[in-house]
Protein backbone atom coordinates (compact mmCIF):
# COMPACT_ATOMS: atom_id res chain seq x y z
CA UNK A 1 0.00 0.00 0.00
CA UNK A 2 1.40 3.42 -0.92
CA UNK A 3 1.86 6.18 1.60
CA UNK A 4 -0.72 8.30 -0.21
CA UNK A 5 -3.30 5.49 -0.11
CA UNK A 6 -2.84 4.80 3.58
CA UNK A 7 -3.04 8.50 4.40
CA UNK A 8 -6.43 8.68 2.65
CA UNK A 9 -8.06 5.85 4.57
CA UNK A 10 -9.27 8.14 7.37
CA UNK A 11 -11.84 10.90 7.11
CA UNK A 12 -11.24 14.32 8.66
CA UNK A 13 -7.62 14.79 9.60
CA UNK A 14 -5.29 12.45 7.71
CA UNK A 15 -4.10 11.10 11.06
CA UNK A 16 -6.68 10.92 13.86
CA UNK A 17 -4.80 11.28 17.16
CA UNK A 18 -6.08 9.20 20.05
CA UNK A 19 -4.39 8.75 23.40
CA UNK A 20 -3.80 5.02 23.86
CA UNK A 21 -3.18 3.36 27.20
CA UNK A 22 -0.15 1.09 27.21
CA UNK A 23 -0.87 -2.61 27.67
CA UNK A 24 1.46 -5.43 28.67
CA UNK A 25 0.35 -8.43 26.57
CA UNK A 26 -0.52 -11.45 28.70
CA UNK A 27 2.42 -13.81 28.21
CA UNK A 28 0.33 -16.68 29.60
CA UNK A 29 -1.64 -16.80 26.33
CA UNK A 30 1.34 -18.63 24.80
CA UNK A 31 1.66 -22.33 25.73
CA UNK A 32 5.34 -22.20 26.71
CA UNK A 33 4.72 -19.45 29.25
CA UNK A 34 1.32 -20.49 30.62
CA UNK A 35 2.74 -21.09 34.10
CA UNK A 36 5.18 -18.15 34.27
CA UNK A 37 4.48 -15.96 37.30
CA UNK A 38 4.60 -12.18 37.32
CA UNK A 39 7.63 -12.29 39.62
CA UNK A 40 9.46 -14.48 37.10
CA UNK A 41 8.43 -12.22 34.22
CA UNK A 42 9.77 -9.15 36.01
CA UNK A 43 13.11 -10.86 36.70
CA UNK A 44 15.95 -9.82 34.40
CA UNK A 45 17.69 -13.10 35.15
CA UNK A 46 14.61 -15.10 34.13
CA UNK A 47 14.27 -13.06 30.95
CA UNK A 48 17.89 -13.59 29.97
CA UNK A 49 17.85 -17.32 30.72
CA UNK A 50 14.68 -17.83 28.67
CA UNK A 51 15.74 -15.93 25.55
CA UNK A 52 14.76 -17.71 22.34
CA UNK A 53 17.96 -18.68 20.52
CA UNK A 54 16.80 -21.26 17.99
CA UNK A 55 13.81 -22.75 16.23
CA UNK A 56 13.32 -25.49 18.82
CA UNK A 57 12.99 -22.94 21.61
CA UNK A 58 10.54 -20.89 19.56
CA UNK A 59 8.42 -24.02 19.13
CA UNK A 60 8.43 -24.48 22.89
CA UNK A 61 6.90 -21.04 23.33
CA UNK A 62 4.25 -21.16 20.60
CA UNK A 63 3.52 -24.88 20.75
CA UNK A 64 1.19 -26.00 17.98
CA UNK A 65 -0.29 -22.50 17.53
CA UNK A 66 2.16 -21.98 14.66
CA UNK A 67 2.35 -24.35 11.70
CA UNK A 68 5.46 -26.21 10.62
CA UNK A 69 5.73 -24.14 7.46
CA UNK A 70 6.77 -21.09 9.50
CA UNK A 71 9.45 -23.00 11.41
CA UNK A 72 10.74 -24.49 8.15
CA UNK A 73 10.84 -21.01 6.62
CA UNK A 74 12.82 -19.74 9.62
CA UNK A 75 15.19 -22.71 9.57
CA UNK A 76 16.01 -22.06 5.91
CA UNK A 77 16.72 -18.39 6.57
CA UNK A 78 18.99 -19.18 9.50
CA UNK A 79 20.92 -21.64 7.34
CA UNK A 80 21.22 -19.54 4.18
CA UNK A 81 20.77 -15.78 4.56
CA UNK A 82 20.54 -14.57 8.15
CA UNK A 83 23.21 -12.02 9.04
CA UNK A 84 22.29 -12.22 12.73
CA UNK A 85 21.80 -15.26 14.91
CA UNK A 86 18.52 -15.61 16.81
CA UNK A 87 18.30 -13.99 20.21
CA UNK A 88 14.88 -12.74 21.31
CA UNK A 89 14.08 -11.95 24.96
CA UNK A 90 10.65 -13.08 26.18
CA UNK A 91 9.67 -9.42 26.68
CA UNK A 92 10.25 -8.71 22.98
CA UNK A 93 8.71 -11.94 21.76
CA UNK A 94 5.62 -11.22 23.84
CA UNK A 95 4.94 -8.07 21.81
CA UNK A 96 4.43 -10.20 18.69
CA UNK A 97 0.80 -11.11 17.92
CA UNK A 98 -0.12 -9.27 21.16
CA UNK A 99 -3.88 -9.46 20.67
CA UNK A 100 -4.08 -13.19 20.01
CA UNK A 101 -7.05 -14.73 21.80
CA UNK A 102 -8.50 -11.41 22.95
CA UNK A 103 -11.43 -11.59 20.51
CA UNK A 104 -12.98 -14.44 22.43
CA UNK A 105 -12.04 -17.10 19.91
CA UNK A 106 -10.02 -20.03 21.19
CA UNK A 107 -6.46 -20.40 19.97
CA UNK A 108 -6.23 -23.68 18.10
CA UNK A 109 -3.48 -25.52 16.21
CA UNK A 110 -1.93 -23.29 13.55
CA UNK A 111 -4.16 -20.34 14.44
CA UNK A 112 -1.29 -17.88 14.92
CA UNK A 113 0.66 -18.74 11.77
CA UNK A 114 -0.63 -16.03 9.45
CA UNK A 115 -0.70 -13.44 12.22
CA UNK A 116 2.93 -14.21 13.08
CA UNK A 117 3.95 -13.90 9.45
CA UNK A 118 2.27 -10.49 9.27
CA UNK A 119 3.46 -9.22 12.63
CA UNK A 120 5.62 -6.06 12.36
CA UNK A 121 7.87 -6.86 15.35
CA UNK A 122 8.45 -10.41 14.09
CA UNK A 123 9.30 -8.97 10.69
CA UNK A 124 12.59 -7.50 11.91
CA UNK A 125 13.30 -9.61 15.01
CA UNK A 126 12.74 -13.05 13.45
CA UNK A 127 13.17 -12.75 9.66
CA UNK A 128 12.29 -15.80 7.57
CA UNK A 129 13.41 -16.84 4.10
CA UNK A 130 10.14 -15.87 2.43
CA UNK A 131 10.58 -12.29 3.71
CA UNK A 132 13.74 -11.82 1.66
CA UNK A 133 13.65 -10.63 -1.91
CA UNK A 134 14.67 -13.09 -4.60
CA UNK A 135 15.35 -10.47 -7.31
CA UNK A 136 17.70 -8.20 -5.36
CA UNK A 137 18.30 -9.75 -1.94
CA UNK A 138 21.31 -7.45 -1.54
CA UNK A 139 22.12 -4.20 -3.30
CA UNK A 140 25.25 -4.42 -5.51
CA UNK A 141 26.82 -1.75 -3.27
CA UNK A 142 25.87 -3.42 0.00
CA UNK A 143 28.72 -4.17 2.40
CA UNK A 144 29.15 -5.74 5.81
CA UNK A 145 30.43 -2.51 7.39
CA UNK A 146 28.37 -0.19 5.22
CA UNK A 147 29.23 2.95 7.22
CA UNK A 148 32.97 2.16 7.31
CA UNK A 149 33.02 2.47 11.08
CA UNK A 150 35.92 0.05 11.42
CA UNK A 151 37.97 2.09 8.95
CA UNK A 152 37.58 5.04 11.33
CA UNK A 153 38.69 3.25 14.49
CA UNK A 154 41.22 5.38 16.37
CA UNK A 155 41.46 2.62 18.98
CA UNK A 156 39.91 -0.81 18.72
CA UNK A 157 36.16 -0.24 18.88
CA UNK A 158 36.36 3.58 19.03
CA UNK A 159 34.99 5.19 15.85
CA UNK A 160 35.85 8.86 15.31
CA UNK A 161 33.73 9.90 12.34
CA UNK A 162 32.41 13.34 13.33
CA UNK A 163 34.61 16.25 14.46
CA UNK A 164 33.31 16.43 18.05
CA UNK A 165 31.71 12.99 18.54
CA UNK A 166 32.87 9.41 18.89
CA UNK A 167 31.23 6.00 19.11
CA UNK A 168 32.61 3.60 21.73
CA UNK A 169 31.76 -0.01 20.91
CA UNK A 170 32.27 -1.43 24.37
CA UNK A 171 31.39 -5.04 23.56
CA UNK A 172 30.13 -7.12 20.62
CA UNK A 173 26.93 -8.54 22.14
CA UNK A 174 23.33 -7.45 22.78
CA UNK A 175 20.45 -8.87 24.81
CA UNK A 176 18.57 -9.16 21.50
CA UNK A 177 19.64 -9.39 17.87
CA UNK A 178 17.68 -7.43 15.28
CA UNK A 179 17.81 -8.76 11.74
CA UNK A 180 18.65 -5.36 10.22
CA UNK A 181 21.58 -4.62 12.58
CA UNK A 182 23.92 -2.06 11.02
CA UNK A 183 26.84 -3.60 12.96
CA UNK A 184 26.15 -7.12 11.71
CA UNK A 185 29.84 -7.34 10.79
CA UNK A 186 30.85 -7.33 14.47
CA UNK A 187 27.85 -7.92 16.73
CA UNK A 188 26.60 -11.35 17.74
CA UNK A 189 27.53 -14.88 16.86
CA UNK A 190 28.64 -15.94 13.40
CA UNK A 191 25.99 -17.37 11.11
CA UNK A 192 26.41 -19.68 8.09
CA UNK A 193 26.27 -16.54 5.91
CA UNK A 194 28.53 -14.26 7.97
CA UNK A 195 31.75 -14.97 9.84
CA UNK A 196 31.86 -12.16 12.38
CA UNK A 197 34.75 -9.84 13.06
CA UNK A 198 36.28 -10.31 16.50
CA UNK A 199 37.90 -7.89 18.92
CA UNK A 200 41.50 -8.91 19.59
CA UNK A 201 42.38 -6.68 22.55
CA UNK A 202 41.20 -7.59 26.05
CA UNK A 203 38.20 -5.46 27.17
CA UNK A 204 40.10 -3.77 30.00
CA UNK A 205 42.88 -2.75 27.61
CA UNK A 206 40.46 -1.69 24.85
CA UNK A 207 38.54 0.54 27.23
CA UNK A 208 41.75 2.03 28.61
CA UNK A 209 42.90 2.83 25.07
CA UNK A 210 39.57 4.55 24.36
CA UNK A 211 39.90 6.73 27.47
CA UNK A 212 43.50 7.54 26.64
CA UNK A 213 42.50 8.74 23.15
CA UNK A 214 39.74 10.93 24.59
CA UNK A 215 42.10 12.47 27.15
CA UNK A 216 44.50 13.56 24.41
CA UNK A 217 41.81 14.66 21.93
CA UNK A 218 40.16 17.77 23.41
CA UNK A 219 38.08 18.37 20.27
CA UNK A 220 35.82 15.44 21.27
CA UNK A 221 33.00 16.43 23.61
CA UNK A 222 30.33 13.77 22.94
CA UNK A 223 30.62 10.00 23.48
CA UNK A 224 28.04 7.41 22.47
CA UNK A 225 28.69 4.42 24.74
CA UNK A 226 27.39 1.50 22.75
CA UNK A 227 28.35 -1.89 21.38
CA UNK A 228 26.56 -4.18 21.12
CA UNK A 229 24.50 -2.99 24.02
CA UNK A 230 25.71 -1.56 27.32
CA UNK A 231 23.03 -3.64 29.10
CA UNK A 232 25.24 -6.66 28.45
CA UNK A 233 28.15 -5.17 30.40
CA UNK A 234 28.36 -6.02 34.10
CA UNK A 235 27.21 -2.84 35.81
CA UNK A 236 30.35 -2.32 37.95
CA UNK A 237 32.51 -2.42 34.81
CA UNK A 238 30.26 0.02 32.94
CA UNK A 239 30.07 2.36 35.92
CA UNK A 240 33.84 2.37 36.25
CA UNK A 241 34.21 3.33 32.58
CA UNK A 242 31.58 6.08 32.87
CA UNK A 243 33.23 7.45 36.03
CA UNK A 244 36.58 7.65 34.21
CA UNK A 245 34.85 9.23 31.23
CA UNK A 246 33.25 11.89 33.43
CA UNK A 247 36.70 12.80 34.76
CA UNK A 248 37.79 13.93 31.27
CA UNK A 249 37.27 17.69 31.13
CA UNK A 250 36.34 17.93 27.44
CA UNK A 251 33.50 15.38 27.64
CA UNK A 252 30.18 17.22 27.87
CA UNK A 253 27.67 14.67 26.55
CA UNK A 254 27.41 10.94 27.24
CA UNK A 255 24.77 8.78 25.59
CA UNK A 256 24.17 5.19 26.66
CA UNK A 257 22.88 3.13 23.74
CA UNK A 258 20.63 0.24 24.78
CA UNK A 259 17.94 -1.68 22.95
CA UNK A 260 17.33 -3.41 26.27
CA UNK A 261 15.17 -0.53 27.49
CA UNK A 262 12.63 -1.82 24.95
CA UNK A 263 13.51 -5.52 24.68
CA UNK A 264 14.63 -6.21 28.26
CA UNK A 265 13.39 -3.33 30.46
CA UNK A 266 13.72 -5.64 33.45
CA UNK A 267 17.48 -5.04 33.31
CA UNK A 268 17.10 -1.31 33.91
CA UNK A 269 14.66 -1.94 36.76
CA UNK A 270 17.15 -3.96 38.82
CA UNK A 271 17.98 -2.31 42.15
CA UNK A 272 21.75 -2.35 41.60
CA UNK A 273 21.43 -0.87 38.12
CA UNK A 274 19.06 1.88 39.25
CA UNK A 275 21.35 2.75 42.15
CA UNK A 276 24.35 2.78 39.82
CA UNK A 277 22.63 5.05 37.29
CA UNK A 278 21.74 7.38 40.16
CA UNK A 279 25.40 7.59 41.20
CA UNK A 280 26.55 8.25 37.65
CA UNK A 281 23.73 10.72 37.07
CA UNK A 282 24.63 12.66 40.21
CA UNK A 283 28.28 12.78 39.17
CA UNK A 284 27.30 13.94 35.68
CA UNK A 285 25.15 16.76 37.08
CA UNK A 286 27.92 17.84 39.44
CA UNK A 287 30.31 18.09 36.51
CA UNK A 288 27.86 19.76 34.12
CA UNK A 289 27.68 16.77 31.77
CA UNK A 290 24.47 15.66 30.03
CA UNK A 291 23.76 11.95 30.52
CA UNK A 292 21.12 10.43 28.24
CA UNK A 293 19.86 7.02 27.19
CA UNK A 294 19.23 6.21 23.55
CA UNK A 295 17.05 3.21 22.82
CA UNK A 296 15.59 1.47 19.78
CA UNK A 297 11.86 0.87 19.22
CA UNK A 298 10.49 0.33 15.73
CA UNK A 299 6.81 -0.37 16.36
CA UNK A 300 4.16 0.82 18.79
CA UNK A 301 3.49 -2.73 20.03
CA UNK A 302 6.94 -2.80 21.65
CA UNK A 303 6.13 0.13 23.94
CA UNK A 304 4.50 -1.46 26.98
CA UNK A 305 3.95 -0.47 30.65
CA UNK A 306 7.18 -2.29 31.57
CA UNK A 307 9.08 -0.12 29.08
CA UNK A 308 7.44 3.00 30.50
CA UNK A 309 8.36 1.92 34.02
CA UNK A 310 12.00 1.42 33.04
CA UNK A 311 12.18 4.76 31.24
CA UNK A 312 10.63 6.49 34.24
CA UNK A 313 13.11 4.79 36.56
CA UNK A 314 16.02 6.08 34.50
CA UNK A 315 14.66 9.63 34.44
CA UNK A 316 14.11 9.49 38.20
CA UNK A 317 17.67 8.19 38.66
CA UNK A 318 19.07 11.32 37.02
CA UNK A 319 19.25 10.61 33.28
CA UNK A 320 18.54 13.90 31.52
CA UNK A 321 16.60 12.37 28.63
CA UNK A 322 15.56 9.06 27.10
CA UNK A 323 15.45 9.20 23.31
CA UNK A 324 14.46 6.74 20.60
CA UNK A 325 16.45 6.05 17.46
CA UNK A 326 14.40 3.82 15.20
CA UNK A 327 14.99 2.48 11.72
CA UNK A 328 12.52 2.83 8.86
CA UNK A 329 11.64 -0.70 7.79
CA UNK A 330 9.21 -1.74 5.10
CA UNK A 331 6.53 -3.95 6.61
CA UNK A 332 7.16 -2.51 10.07
CA UNK A 333 6.82 1.26 10.27
CA UNK A 334 7.32 2.78 6.80
CA UNK A 335 3.83 4.22 6.91
CA UNK A 336 2.77 7.57 8.40
CA UNK A 337 0.09 6.07 10.66
CA UNK A 338 2.41 3.38 12.03
CA UNK A 339 5.18 5.94 12.54
CA UNK A 340 2.93 8.44 14.33
CA UNK A 341 1.40 5.66 16.45
CA UNK A 342 4.89 4.71 17.59
CA UNK A 343 5.92 8.31 18.28
CA UNK A 344 2.83 9.05 20.38
CA UNK A 345 3.13 5.75 22.23
CA UNK A 346 6.72 6.65 23.10
CA UNK A 347 6.01 10.26 24.02
CA UNK A 348 2.63 9.97 25.77
CA UNK A 349 3.04 6.59 27.35
CA UNK A 350 6.71 6.23 28.20
CA UNK A 351 8.28 9.72 28.29
CA UNK A 352 10.66 8.63 25.54
CA UNK A 353 11.57 11.31 23.00
CA UNK A 354 11.14 10.34 19.33
CA UNK A 355 14.52 11.46 18.03
CA UNK A 356 15.70 9.86 14.79
CA UNK A 357 14.45 7.40 12.24
CA UNK A 358 17.20 6.13 10.00
CA UNK A 359 16.97 4.67 6.55
CA UNK A 360 18.02 1.03 6.86
CA UNK A 361 21.70 0.77 6.00
CA UNK A 362 22.98 -0.98 2.89
CA UNK A 363 23.99 -4.23 4.51
CA UNK A 364 23.66 -7.64 2.82
CA UNK A 365 20.23 -9.32 2.56
CA UNK A 366 18.38 -6.20 3.70
CA UNK A 367 16.59 -5.04 0.55
CA UNK A 368 13.19 -6.28 1.72
CA UNK A 369 13.43 -3.81 4.63
CA UNK A 370 14.86 -0.78 2.84
CA UNK A 371 12.81 2.07 1.38
CA UNK A 372 13.83 4.80 -1.04
CA UNK A 373 14.97 8.29 -0.13
CA UNK A 374 11.90 9.61 -1.95
CA UNK A 375 9.55 7.57 0.27
CA UNK A 376 11.48 8.70 3.35
CA UNK A 377 10.97 12.32 2.27
CA UNK A 378 7.24 11.66 1.93
CA UNK A 379 7.14 10.11 5.38
CA UNK A 380 8.85 13.17 6.87
CA UNK A 381 6.26 15.36 5.17
CA UNK A 382 3.31 13.31 6.43
CA UNK A 383 4.35 13.24 10.11
CA UNK A 384 4.96 16.99 10.35
CA UNK A 385 2.52 19.06 12.39
CA UNK A 386 1.15 16.34 14.65
CA UNK A 387 3.86 16.05 17.27
CA UNK A 388 5.39 18.94 19.22
CA UNK A 389 8.27 20.40 17.25
CA UNK A 390 10.80 19.29 19.86
CA UNK A 391 9.45 15.72 19.61
CA UNK A 392 9.07 15.45 15.84
CA UNK A 393 11.68 12.90 14.76
CA UNK A 394 14.10 13.71 12.00
CA UNK A 395 14.27 11.13 9.26
CA UNK A 396 17.89 10.75 8.26
CA UNK A 397 20.02 8.93 5.76
CA UNK A 398 23.34 7.74 7.19
CA UNK A 399 25.45 8.24 4.08
CA UNK A 400 28.74 6.30 3.86
CA UNK A 401 31.72 8.58 4.55
CA UNK A 402 29.32 11.48 5.24
CA UNK A 403 27.18 10.63 8.26
CA UNK A 404 23.62 11.53 9.17
CA UNK A 405 21.81 13.84 6.77
CA UNK A 406 18.15 14.86 6.86
CA UNK A 407 16.49 13.22 3.86
CA UNK A 408 15.68 16.61 2.34
CA UNK A 409 19.37 17.62 2.36
CA UNK A 410 20.12 15.59 -0.75
CA UNK A 411 22.23 17.58 -3.22
CA UNK A 412 21.19 15.69 -6.37
CA UNK A 413 18.79 12.82 -6.91
CA UNK A 414 18.41 10.57 -9.94
CA UNK A 415 14.96 9.12 -9.29
CA UNK A 416 15.16 6.71 -12.21
CA UNK A 417 18.38 4.98 -11.13
CA UNK A 418 17.80 5.63 -7.45
CA UNK A 419 21.15 7.32 -6.88
CA UNK A 420 21.22 10.27 -4.51
CA UNK A 421 24.27 12.48 -4.04
CA UNK A 422 25.22 14.12 -0.75
CA UNK A 423 27.76 16.68 0.45
CA UNK A 424 29.39 17.24 3.81
CA UNK A 425 31.06 19.97 5.81
CA UNK A 426 33.72 18.09 7.81
CA UNK A 427 36.44 15.51 7.36
CA UNK A 428 36.45 12.12 9.02
CA UNK A 429 39.61 10.88 10.70
CA UNK A 430 40.65 9.00 7.54
CA UNK A 431 40.41 12.10 5.31
CA UNK A 432 42.89 14.48 6.93
CA UNK A 433 44.95 14.65 3.72
CA UNK A 434 42.04 14.46 1.28
CA UNK A 435 41.84 17.85 -0.43
CA UNK A 436 38.52 17.02 -2.11
CA UNK A 437 36.70 15.59 0.90
CA UNK A 438 34.56 18.70 1.32
CA UNK A 439 33.86 19.34 -2.36
CA UNK A 440 32.98 15.93 -3.82
CA UNK A 441 29.56 14.32 -3.61
CA UNK A 442 28.95 10.93 -2.01
CA UNK A 443 26.39 8.43 -3.32
CA UNK A 444 23.60 6.54 -1.61
CA UNK A 445 21.47 3.97 -3.40
CA UNK A 446 17.74 3.29 -3.27
CA UNK A 447 16.50 -0.32 -3.28
CA UNK A 448 16.40 -1.38 -6.92
CA UNK A 449 12.92 -2.92 -6.68
CA UNK A 450 11.51 0.54 -5.82
CA UNK A 451 12.72 2.02 -9.12
CA UNK A 452 10.78 2.42 -12.37
CA UNK A 453 11.29 -0.25 -15.04
CA UNK A 454 13.95 1.83 -16.80
CA UNK A 455 16.01 2.11 -13.63
CA UNK A 456 15.69 -1.59 -12.80
CA UNK A 457 16.82 -2.48 -16.32
CA UNK A 458 19.84 -0.19 -15.97
CA UNK A 459 20.92 -1.88 -12.74
CA UNK A 460 20.39 -5.33 -14.24
CA UNK A 461 22.75 -4.38 -17.04
CA UNK A 462 25.33 -3.05 -14.58
CA UNK A 463 25.10 -6.30 -12.67
CA UNK A 464 25.60 -8.38 -15.81
CA UNK A 465 28.56 -6.23 -16.83
CA UNK A 466 30.16 -6.63 -13.41
CA UNK A 467 29.90 -10.43 -13.69
CA UNK A 468 31.56 -10.64 -17.09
Amino acid sequence: MSIETSIGLETGQPYPYRRVELVEPDWRRLPGWSDVTEAEWRSAQWQRSHCVKNVAQLREVFGDLVEDRFYEDLTRDQAEQATMSMLVPPQMLNTMVPYAGLDGRALGPGSLTDALYADPVRHYMIPVASDRRTDWASHPHASRDSLHEHDMWVAEGLTHRYPTKVLAEMLPTCPQYCGHCTRMDLVGNSTPAVEKLKFFVKPVDRHAAMLDYLRRTPSVRDVVVSGGDVANMPWPRLEAFLTDLLAIENIRDIRLATKALIGLPQHWLQDDVRAGVERVGRLARDRGVSLAIHTHANHAHSVTPMVAEAAGAMLSAGVRDVRNQGVLLDGVNADPHALLDLCFRLLDGAQIMPYYFYLCDMIPSAEHWRISVRDAQRLQHHIMGYLPGFATPRIVCDVPFVGKRWVHQVAEYDHVRGISSWTKNYRTTIEADDAEALTRTYPYYDPIHTLPAEGQAWWAEQNLTARR
